[in-house]
């Protein structure tokens, strides 16, 4: 069992080891303080946990043991913005609790938990109260000493300044503390946290390897072990090959990496990619970059359960999914297609409970705006057990999905790809007249499943028919999308196009999910002798605003076309 706690907070630097609370400026003078309210000292021992290359640190996320003070256990401290993380709580135990390990797979993959710091802080606690004794903020001088446990054996220390908010107070507050601060002669630490510092402070010195003699052969069967005591290690589900570079991989003269700014350097891919600028490659493997950081940042996310974070892993997985069939002239498809498949499941697992998700507060808003009139029999009883039925088995099932080998396969093989990615001739083409055939194509496409979805009477087929138009507005969407950086404007007004059809296409699609839903629930109330009347009613509706969509197709077909005209090179 585990509890999150929204962590916002700030850390500054100290002149020196000796500097205390006595030495800080006067913080009663920060508007709304009215007393600094002296808490005590506490020591601190606390051990921080990572794999044997730092995958948890190159990300910003701390996982440690620690004893002491009043929340001693288990804490995982995930980044959220600049200066706020959320930090997941267990209780002690003798090793990494296992909802932590899973908060953390799509990181470490298969890779062990080694511990790597041990940092002991003597801490100086002081509360900033306002003149009704409510908390506003705490303030910290934590004396700290770092000794390396594995990577080196180096030790450091340092002393800092930590102030972090209390709940339920806006951060603007820790704005004039810090105001203060500076003017007291603090600056803000330079690393973001105690264990960058550690880490920085204690790595090994790079010792230059001697030229080996021109004779030497590496001995037979020779391999390289991992540092580490495997007592303490922690591994997990998954035993997915990591690849690197390709070894003759040679970078052409002004060549740019793919990674956009901010992105996330996944475990096991090596360096990222280099490709010649100005290429099509290189947007293309930027774009499919991008979609890898955001399926390996959002499995923590889908794994707690947060707002919207199945959809948008689940449309990360499209996005790469679209991006390897738009442009199959820049990366070979008979390399991409293989994981485009595992994409497609992946998105069908998450999709499960994504659609319970979805036809729920459909359902919900429907009976919200129903009078007491028109509610007969227990509705709202029923939806809630149709609705923790689907979701309470779905979820289940994703997360013995995320936990299970196939995932992390799947995640390896990405990363092998961009590290060196399968070009055909194209890539090396000029990406604006790359970019606008892929773009031509899928808008053919399109363009037929419109037209024959207009050409249709009501029903059934031509449901199917606008469903399969809505999955080839996405994709054209995903291609322009992947040439915003490059085509500028045009790119931007085909998405705007594009989206707005499929939007309107999805609303029309969600119709449809909920109608067979509503069968479904009627068909249990009727079982159970209660009154379906409601559920024909909100079915009655939701036919109307499926007639309302297919009449508004028509035009918002022209505005896409019109959108779309110069990412496709037409007038």
């Amino acid at each position: 069992m585990a509890d999150t706690k929204r962590e916002i907070e700030r850390k500054y630097e100290a002149r020196g080891r000796d500097t205390d609370a006595t030495s800080l400026p006067d913080l009663t003078a920060v508007g709304g303080v009215s007393a600094l309210v002296h808490r005590g000292v506490t020591e601190l021992d606390a051990v921080y946990y990572d794999t044997a290359d730092q995958r948890l640190a190159a990300a910003s996320i701390t996982l440690r043991r620690r004893t002491g003070g009043d929340d001693a256990g288990w804490h995982l401290k995930l980044p959220v913005a600049d200066g706020v993380r959320d930090e997941i709580r267990a209780p002690l135990s003798a090793g990494v609790p296992r909802v932590l390990v899973g908060l953390v797979r799509s990181r470490i993959r298969d890779a062990p938990l080694l511990p790597v710091v041990r940092l002991r802080s003597l801490r100086d606690v002081h509360h900033l109260v306002d003149s009704d004794g409510a908390l506003l903020a705490e303030l910290s001088v934590d004396v700290v000493t770092a000794d390396r446990l594995s990577g080196g054996d180096g030790s450091t220390g340092w002393t800092e300044i930590e102030v972090e908010l209390a709940d339920d107070q806006e951060p603007a507050f820790l704005d004039k503390v810090e105001k203060k601060l500076k003017k007291g002669g603090l600056r803000r630490s330079k690393s973001a946290s105690k264990l960058a510092r550690a880490l920085a402070e204690t790595a090994p010195a790079p010792v230059a390897a001697p030229a080996p003699a021109a004779d030497a052969v590496p001995p037979s069967g020779a391999v390289s072990a991992e540092a580490g005591p495997v007592s303490e290690a922690v591994s997990g589900p998954g035993t997915g090959t990591e690849a690197g570079p390709a070894p003759d991989a040679v970078a052409a003269p002004g060549a740019v990496p793919v990674s956009a700014p901010g992105a996330v350097s996944a475990p096991g891919a090596g360096p990222d990619p280099v490709v010649p600028p100005h290429t099509a490659a290189a947007p293309v493997l930027a774009y499919l970059t991008v979609q890898r950081d955001a399926l390996v940042t959002l499995d923590p996310a889908v794994r707690r359960d947060e707002h919207d974070s199945v959809h948008r892993m689940r449309v990360a997985t499209r996005r790469m999914r679209s991006t390897f069939r738009s442009y199959g002239k820049v990366l070979d498809r008979t390399v991409t297609d293989p994981i485009a498949d595992e994409l497609k499941w992946l998105a069908g697992e998450l999709g499960v409970d994504r659609d319970a998700e979805v036809l729920t507060e459909r359902l919900t808003g429907h009976l919200t705006g129903l009078p007491r009139t028109l509610t007969t029999g227990p509705v709202r009883t029923r939806l809630r057990t149709w609705a923790h039925a689907r979701r309470g088995g779905s979820r289940r099932r994703l997360i013995a999905v995320l936990d299970g080998k196939r995932y992390l396969t799947l995640l390896n093989r990405i990363d092998a790809l961009l590290a060196a990615p399968p070009l055909l001739p194209a890539a090396h083409r000029d990406p604006a007249k790359v970019i606008h055939k892929a773009a031509a194509k899928d808008f053919g496409k399109l363009s037929a499943l419109v037209e024959d979805a207009l050409a249709r009477p009501r029903g059934p087929e031509r449901d199917l028919a606008m469903h399969d138009a809505r999955k080839k507005a996405k994709r054209l969407r995903y291609a322009a999308e992947a040439a915003l950086d490059t085509l500028g404007a045009p790119a931007k007004d085909a998405v705007r196009g594009a989206k707005a059809l499929q939007g309107l296409l999805g609303e029309h699609q969600d119709s449809v999910m909920t109608r067979g839903a509503l069968r479904d629930i009627a068909a249990q109330a009727q079982g159970a002798r209660e009154s379906s009347f409601t559920y024909g009613l909100v079915y009655g509706r939701e036919e109307h605003l499926a007639a309302g969509y297919e009449d508004a197709l028509p035009e918002a077909w022209e505005e896409a076309q019109r959108r779309t005209r110069e990412i496709r090179g037409t007038r």
